[in-house]
């Protein structure tokens, strides 16, 4: 796995342990799973508006920060990016189709 992620998914879980006031992770941890949710939501948008703005830089900015609010999410429900990672090699491969497909409703 890229040592960046790595690196982040350790910092995530280091962070459960601080207090809300010490550190910004610790206090999304502690607000709950919803305003986790709301930041991703934020950060989608702010995502889709810089690509529609054709803002190479901003899209990079807007998608980082995408990136590290789903990396939250994963600590909080206890996941790790390596679950990620596993299910898009699972796909390597497949045509979307086909792996839409095989979904289960």
């Amino acid at each position: 796995m890229n040592n960046t992620l790595t690196q982040l998914a350790q910092v995530l879980e280091d962070r459960k342990q601080q207090t809300a006031d010490k550190s910004y992770v610790a206090s999304l941890y502690a607000k709950g799973l919803d305003t986790i949710l709301k930041k991703i939501g934020e950060e989608a948008t702010e995502t889709v508006i810089a690509a529609k703005n054709g803002d190479k830089q901003q899209i990079i900015y807007e998608t980082a920060d995408l990136w590290f609010h789903c990396l939250v999410l994963l600590a909080a429900q206890g996941l790790h990016p390596d679950d990620v990672l596993a299910e898009l090699q699972r796909r390597f491969g497949l045509s979307g189709l086909e792996e839409k497909a095989r979904r289960t409703p």
